[in-house]
């Protein structure tokens, strides 16, 4: 198992960024690798996506989501990865993107690719390419506002 802590600072308010991040659909936009995601439901997404050349399909549950706080997720069917993603905001237009992920990757090619940090710097170029994408536009595409309990809720 792999596990991968980042963040970023975007100048926007929290809740643009919040609500940009509930966009999945947008996702390919930003996202290395990422060709398709497509929103089932409010708690389910399908996702595919090209590791390495190999395209991979699964759906994504998301287990929490509370507005402009976090949303967690985990992977149904295929490859193991789960993660939440928090937002924080350090003042008026200035919000912190803070992402936990664990992931387990499959074959040679993805676990020696874990081992040289390439996931780790994708999903760092990943935020600095939202960044862009929501500092540059100033608002967002849309928002989902609705709330999503965990388990232990």
């Amino acid at each position: 198992m792999s596990t991968i802590e980042k963040s970023i600072d975007v100048y926007v308010l929290v809740s643009t960024a919040y609500n940009q991040w509930t966009q999945f659909e947008v996702f390919p936009r930003f996202m290395e690798g990422v060709e398709e995601v497509r929103q089932i439901d409010d708690k389910h997404t399908y996702w595919r996506v090209n590791v390495g050349g190999k395209v991979l399909e699964f759906e994504a549950e998301i287990t929490e989501q509370i507005p402009d706080k976090r949303i967690a997720w985990r992977a149904r069917g295929g490859a193991y990865n789960s993660g939440v993603i928090t937002f924080h905001r350090l003042n008026e237009r200035i919000t912190r993107l803070m992402l936990q992920m664990e992931y387990e990757p499959e074959g040679i090619v993805e676990k020696a690719g874990d081992m040289l940090g390439v996931v780790s710097r994708r999903v760092q170029g990943d935020l600095e390419w939202f960044k862009e994408l929501i500092e540059r536009r100033g608002v967002e595409s849309g928002g989902w506002r609705g709330k999503i309990n965990s388990p232990a809720s």
